[in-house]
This record gives C-alpha cells, sequence and structure tokens, in this order.
C-alpha cells in the first residue's frame, strides 16, 4: 500500500518524503502541482513511487482507481500566499480539494492528516483548539478555518483517524522556492548574504521595534509530529504545532546573525551591538499589512501533549543555528 503526499514538492511535504525514506518507506505517491517547475529540485534526493499533478490524482481518486491501495494521505497540499485575493482560488484549492479527500478517507478507512494554519486565530491572544478563539484576517486563514469546521462536524461519527496539524510560523530546509512566502529565517540569511544587513519592522501594534513575537517552529519538529500521528493512529482530532514559546523578529535575526559569525570563527554579538554595527535595520510597518498581520502567536501545546506526543521542540537558537548549516 501506498502513502500519498500531497504538497509533496513544496516546503514540508518534501521534508517529510525526505523523513519517510529514512524510515525505508518508498511507496510515497508524490501529489503536487508544478507551475513552479523550479520545486522539483527538493525531490530530487527523494525516493517515491510514483507522481501525480493534483488535478489528476483527485479525477482518479474519484474514479476508484486507489481503492484500497492507499494506507495513509499526508495532505500538505495548498495555496499558502497569505496575500492571495483571488477567493475562488483559495476555495476551490485549499477547502473544497480537501473536504474531497476527506470523504474519500471516511469512505475507505484511510488516516488523513492534514496542514491545518494558525492562521485560523487571526489577530487573537488566545491559542486554543477552540471555536471561540477563531477569527481569520484573511481568506487564506478563512480556508483552513472553514476546513477544520468540517472536520470537527465529522469527528464524532469518523469511520478513519483525522488529525489537522495547526502548523505556527515553520522554518527550515526546502523552502528556498516560496519566494515571499518563505519564513523569515531564510529571508534573514538572504538579505545578509546579499546586503549586510537584515530588515525588520519598526515598532506596531504595542510592541518596540522588532518585538513583534510568534511561535517560530522548526521543520524537523513539524515532521516528527506528523510521523506521530501517523504511528499512531487511535488518536484524531485538531492540534496545535509549534513550539509553545513566542520569540521576537529581534532574536531570530540575533539567531541568524550569530549562526554565521559562528560559521565564520567570529565571536558571538548582543542585539545592540549587531544594530550598532548597522547589521540590523527597522524600516516602517507596511500599510498593506495593517489589519492583516499577527503581532504575537504562541501555540498551547495541552492537546498535543494529551496525545502522547512529549518531545521537546527546538527553540529559536538552536533551530535557526541547524537551518543555517544547510543554508
Amino acid at each position: 500500500m501506498y502513502i500519498v503526499v500531497t504538497g509533496a514538492a513544496g516546503f514540508i511535504g518534501a521534508n517529510l518524503v525526505k523523513a519517510l525514506n529514512a524510515r525505508g518507506e518508498n511507496r510515497i505517491i508524490a501529489v503536487d502541482h508544478l507551475a513552479r517547475a523550479d520545486k522539483f529540485k527538493n525531490l530530487v534526493d527523494c525516493d517515491i513511487a510514483d507522481y501525480f499533478d493534483r488535478d489528476e490524482f483527485l479525477d482518479r481518486l474519484e474514479q476508484g482507481d486507489f481503492d484500497d491501495d492507499i494506507r495513509a494521505i499526508l495532505h500538505q497540499g495548498a495555496c499558502s500566499d497569505t496575500m492571495e485575493t483571488d477567493g475562488g482560488y483559495m476555495m476551490r484549492n485549499n477547502y473544497r480539494y480537501s473536504m474531497t479527500l476527506l470523504e474519500h478517507c471516511q469512505n475507505n478507512d484511510v488516516p488523513l492528516i492534514y496542514a491545518s494554519s494558525a492562521s485560523v486565530y487571526g489577530a487573537g491572544k488566545t491559542f486554543v483548539e477552540e471555536r471561540a478563539h477563531e477569527a481569520p484576517l484573511n481568506v487564506y486563514g478563512y480556508s483552513k478555518f472553514l476546513f477544520d469546521q468540517s472536520v470537527r462536524r465529522i469527528l464524532p461519527e469518523q469511520t478513519a483517524p483525522i488529525v489537522g496539524l495547526r502548523y505556527f510560523n515553520v522554518y527550515g530546509p526546502r523552502e528556498q522556492h516560496k519566494g515571499r512566502m518563505a519564513s523569515v529565517v531564510w529571508h534573514f540569511f538572504n538579505q545578509y548574504k546579499q546586503d549586510g544587513k537584515i530588515k525588520l519592522f519598526d515598532g506596531s501594534d504595542g510592541y518596540a521595534a522588532g518585538e513583534q513575537r510568534r511561535d517560530f517552529v522548526s521543520v524537523e519538529d513539524v515532521v516528527k509530529v506528523n510521523l506521530y500521528f501517523l504511528d499512531h493512529p487511535q488518536h484524531s482530532g485538531i492540534f496545535n504545532l509549534g513550539t509553545g514559546r513566542a520569540e521576537s523578529f529581534n532574536a531570530v535575526a540575533l539567531a541568524t546573525l550569530n549562526a554565521l559569525a559562528e560559521r565564520d570563527g567570529k565571536a558571538a554579538r548582543s542585539l545592540q551591538e549587531w544594530v550598532a554595527a548597522g547589521a540590523i535595520e527597522y524600516v516602517p510597518f507596511p500599510s498593506q499589512l495593517a489589519g492583516k498581520y499577527q503581532s504575537y502567536t504562541q501555540a498551547d501545546l495541552k492537546k498535543l501533549r494529551e496525545a502522547g506526543y512529549r518531545e521537546e521542540m527546538f527553540d529559536v537558537a538552536t533551530g535557526v543555528a541547524r537551518y543555517m548549516e544547510t543554508l
């Protein structure tokens, strides 16, 4: 039987395929949409059994071509552009496609582990997996929110495991194709490489310059949690996937710069020293992000821990340093 990974040539999907290979799994069906052809590079060092375009896969799934051949679906495929304004496309690609996969999995006793998003919480300050705390700020967040609601309605009568993982700010290898939607860690590395400085937002939403805070989680931890639920099909539900720590953009910039300094045999510096050296610059907050920006996120991991996942997540200093080694 096969494990299906949608979004397999993307950031998290490709890391999942690579991790499955490391476990000896190569009966993997990779599903993606290579309108951006360069994404294929994420799969060059991976072993898969077959590849399907997202539309072809869905057509063949609905025709019954894969009945009794799928062990599990790890659904990572989505448009993740939070600035996308074509709501019709977003809902077809993220919501309706996911609903079709969910229906197939429930009808054929196939576990579904899918990517939700912390964007469903919007500007809220409480990050608990409950409807009262969910109010997305953009159509991307709404597409994830709406699918989560559909899953919640099914859970009491589910016929196969369903796990939704609300990713917070994920960073790590194999994200280079994402362009402006890549993690701030990737952007910081490339800004410093090109200009010798990292640019952070000036103060906004009550936060000082660079002190806006997010829950930054390494893709290494994201993969581990996905595989945990693959190995423990007795669990279903919607779970936050972050570190449980809110760390500032200043902290991410500091971790990036000190990791690069260490690589060059130089001493680490404080934030103030890097700012004084001109390596960190604060720029005005973009007007187009007003009302659409999460200035603070921090995953509540209670449900994830109750489901038995015990491993500690990398903090920013450790996770960023590991990422810098690959960059």
